[in-house]
Order: structure tokens, then C-alpha cells, then sequence
């Protein structure tokens, strides 16, 4: 067997394009690392209460679950691009889904919160070494007349399995199979993961990479140490209010940040290009991408708790109860493909209004019926939300870098992926935070934790919008989604 695939890589070499067959195997193997990716990164808002129940951990494990994935993974996503670029696409591909394969099944039979959390965190990190390599490998497989064709199929796939992930983990928990539970949501991976590793293994060419890349490890050290110490004050103070210990936390996670900015400063090749953020049109869209996403990522989780705890919705009835938000973003980000070139940062605008409107009518809809809220009531404002977060999913990024010069995009695209990853994470955090501590001995039941948590968002939503004025005119002609 060894044999047999030493022969196929020897085959591989990159002086040899492969056959339309390969290509599109490969481009099969590419999409399905980056469906397992966001498959575990929307698996948990459905799954958390479950597995906080089985392994305790309480609100703490649940608020850790989604957003220890989110960090590892927008942390080191600019790191794992560079380290390709370094050693090699194939390299850090197959490592990276051996990694995930096997972090995944960490999850699945983990004995412990801490354990599970630990788990999750390697989850994410071999996740930051798959991705970047994607497009790469895409890139040197094609030809460039024909990869516009490769490139289309991510959006649709992408929304389906955003679809289709937590209704997947929702039957999964529900269908209790041979007595794993939750357990079979983390372990499904073996199966999925082991297929695409022994295919690409197989496929995949040689590139040998370049070993004058050099990569910023200190910067990624320290955004790490950052992220870790914000998100550690800001989950335990939703348990035990702000403590000393917590306050310390948030002293030390602004230190490290301040560390980080200089770093990004001084260094040689720092993580961020100096002059991208310089650019006043790639920073506004920076600042709104991390506020939206953060305040959309704990939307999802609040109201996947509301019909979990508050409805009584088992995990599968929640799942479907989130389609017709899942649905409005996979209209809406297929409905900015065509409007994106006429309307520029104004689809930004409007996908803000629309995402608050939809905010507001389910905030209204808690407010006067709380826990007798009705199924059928709950689908017109989140199929609105769904649309509102599906414009500017597909038109923020995309305006974002508008302005930039060639020579930037690489930086530009990999900084905005790994800002939406830990936007995800904060948002995760901040968000369940307002909503656990309301839930308190001394505050209201679930339909107050939710009114107060969605009213954060429409807040956050509303600060997005004069940002936007900020942002450059239009997106760029050539720019593919």
C-alpha cells in the first residue's frame, strides 16, 4: 500500500497536469475539507446544552465549545497560509486533515469539559493548516481558463452544508445512535476525514515550497495569548461576575494586544501588511467585519438556546427550527453575486437594515409572547435575518478590498478570514455572556435573557452602519466570490 502511494505522488509531480478527471477529484477532496471545517464550526450552537448536561461544565463548557474552534482556527489561519507557502501545499494539506481527523475523534470520546475544550482547540488549529491551502492547490491544478468553474461550486456547497451541519448534528443527537449521542457528531469524522486523506494522499501534486518564506511565529504567539485571555475574562465573568482574577485577565489581554500592534509594526513580515492597514477603505471594512460577525455568531447561539431551553425543543427541532435563517442567507448570498457590481457598499448598507429589522421584529416577538412564542410566529423574522446576514456575508469582503493593489490581495483575503474566525469567537462569547448572566438567580428567565441579548445585537447592528460610509464605492471587477 506504502508502495502504491509513493508511486502515485511520483506521478504527481507538477511537470505532469492532471487529467480533467483528477482535477475535479481533487477539487472533491478541497471541498470537502473545507465542508468538514464548517460543519464543526456550526455543529456545536445545536449541541452545546446536550453536551454541557452529559459532561457538566455548565454554561462555561458551553460558551467554550464554539468559540475555542473559532480562535485556534482565526489565529493561526494567517500562519498556516504562510507555512504552505514555506513547505508545501500537499505538506501542510495532509497534515492538517490527519490532524483534524484525529482531533475530531479526541472530541468525540473526550471524558471531560477540559478535555473536550482541549479537543476543539487542536480541531481548529489543524483546521488553520488545511484551508489556506485550497485555493493554491486549485490554482496549480486548473487551468486558468477553466478554474472560474472550481471556484463557483464553494457558494453553493458552502451554503448547503451551512444548512444542512446543524440539522445533521441535531438527527445525530436525537438519533442517539448505538448509544453515542453527541459523540457521533465529532466521530462521523474518522469516516469523512479518513476518505479524504487516503484520496488526497493519492492525488495531491508535489510542490516543494519555498523555504525563503519566513513566518511571523511571535506575532502568531502573541495574537494567540491575546485572543485566549479576552475570551477567558470575558466566559468566566459570565459565571462569576467581574472578579479580580477576571479584571486582571482583561488588563493582561489588552497588554498583550498592545505587544501584538507593535509587533505588527517592527516586524519583517508581519501578519498584516503595514500598508493594507493604511488603506482607510480595508480598515473601516475590518472593523465592521469584526463587529457584524461578531454580533451575527452570537445571535445564532443565543436564539439555538432560546429553543432549546426556553421552547423545550429537543437538538433536532432546533435545527429546523434555525432553517429559515439558514435558508435567507443561502437567497440572499446567491442574490449578491448579480447585485454586487451595481450596488457596491450600498448592498452593505442594506444587508445591515435588513439584518436589524429582522433583529427587531424577533425581539418584539419575545418581548410580548416569551416562552408561548409560537413556531410559525418564529419564521418570518429569522428567514429576515437570515436574508439580512446573507447580503452582507456576501458583500462586506468583497467591498472591503475594493481598493487595494494586486500585490495585497493574498494578505488581504487571508487577515479578513481570520478576522471573521475570531469575530466569531468574541461574538460566541460576548453575546452568551449578556444572555447567561441575565440568567442569574437575580434576573429574569430565558425569554428576558433572550430580549436582553437580542437588543445587544440590533445595538451593535445599528453602530455598524456609519462605518459604512467609510467603505470603498465598489468592489473590485475581477473579484470572484
Amino acid at each position: 500500500m506504502t508502495q502504491t502511494l509513493h508511486d502515485a505522488k511520483e506521478s504527481n509531480d507538477e511537470s505532469a497536469p492532471p487529467s480533467p478527471r483528477t482535477r475535479w477529484v481533487i477539487l472533491g477532496v478541497v471541498l470537502a475539507a473545507d465542508v468538514l471545517d464548517l460543519l464543526d464550526s456550526t455543529i456545536t450552537n445545536i449541541a452545546a446544552p446536550t453536551i454541557a448536561k452529559d459532561l457538566g461544565g455548565g454554561t462555561t463548557l458551553i460558551q467554550w465549545l464554539g468559540a475555542s474552534y473559532a480562535l485556534a482556527l482565526g489565529v493561526l489561519l494567517v500562519l498556516g497560509g504562510r507555512l504552505g507557502d514555506k513547505y508545501g501545499r500537499r505538506t501542510l494539506f495532509l497534515t492538517g486533515l490527519a490532524g483534524f481527523t484525529a482531533a475530531s475523534v479526541a472530541c468525540g470520546l473526550a471524558p471531560s469539559p477540559g478535555t473536550l475544550v482541549a479537543a476543539r482547540l487542536a480541531q481548529g488549529a489543524f483546521g488553520a493548516l488545511v484551508i489556506p491551502q485550497g485555493f493554491g492547490i486549485l490554482g496549480a491544478t486548473w487551468p486558468r481558463d477553466q478554474i472560474g468553474k472550481a471556484y463557483s461550486l464553494f457558494g453553493p456547497v458552502m451554503g448547503l452544508s451551512a444548512v444542512g451541519g446543524p440539522i445533521l448534528a441535531g438527527f445525530l443527537i436525537d438519533t442517539d445512535i448505538g448509544g453515542l449521542g453527541w459523540r457521533a457528531m465529532f466521530l462521523i469524522n474518522l469516516v469523512l476525514g479518513g476518505a479524504a486523506l487516503l484520496t488526497a494522499a493519492r492525488l495531491l501534486p508535489r510542490d516543494t515550497g519555498d523555504r525563503t518564506v519566513t513566518v511571523d511565529g511571535p506575532g502568531s504567539a502573541l495574537l494567540a495569548a491575546t485572543m485566549l485571555t479576552l475570551l477567558s475574562a470575558l466566559i468566566e465573568s459570565s459565571a462569576h461576575g467581574w472578579t479580580t482574577t477576571n479584571l486582571l485577565l482583561l488588563t493582561a489581554g489588552a497588554a498583550l494586544f498592545a505587544a501584538f500592534c507593535h509587533r505588527q509594526r517592527t516586524a519583517a513580515n508581519p501578519l498584516i501588511q503595514p500598508s493594507l492597514l493604511h488603506n482607510r477603505g480595508f480598515t473601516s471594512g475590518l472593523v465592521l467585519g469584526i463587529v457584524f460577525f461578531a454580533a451575527v455568531a452570537g445571535l445564532l447561539y443565543v436564539v439555538s438556546l432560546f429553543f432549546q431551553q426556553a421552547l423545550g425543543r429537543s437538538p433536532a427541532g432546533a435545527a429546523l427550527g434555525l432553517m429559515p435563517l439558514s435558508a435567507g442567507i443561502v437567497i440572499a448570498a446567491i442574490a449578491c453575486y448579480r447585485l454586487i457590481g451595481t450596488l457596491g457598499r450600498r448592498l452593505v448598507l442594506l444587508g445591515l437594515l435588513i439584518t436589524l429589522a429582522g433583529t427587531g421584529y424577533l425581539l418584539t416577538l419575545v418581548t410580548i409572547s416569551g416562552t408561548d412564542t409560537g413556531s410559525w410566529a418564529l419564521v418570518p423574522p429569522l428567514l429576515v435575518i437570515g436574508l439580512g446576514m446573507g447580503t452582507c456575508f456576501g458583500s462586506i469582503y468583497d467591498v472591503t478590498v475594493g481598493d487595494i493593489a494586486q500585490s495585497e490581495a493574498g494578505s488581504a483575503g487571508g487577515s479578513l478570514g481570520a478576522v471573521q474566525q475570531l469575530a466569531n469567537a468574541i461574538g460566541a462569547a460576548a453575546v452568551t455572556t449578556v444572555y447567561f448572566r441575565a440568567l442569574k438567580p437575580t434576573g429574569g428567565g430565558e425569554a428576558h435573557a433572550t430580549t436582553l441579548s437580542l437588543t445587544a445585537v440590533a445595538a451593535v447592528t445599528l453602530l455598524c452602519c456609519p462605518l459604512v460610509r467609510l467603505l470603498p464605492l465598489k468592489a473590485p471587477e475581477d473579484h470572484h466570490h
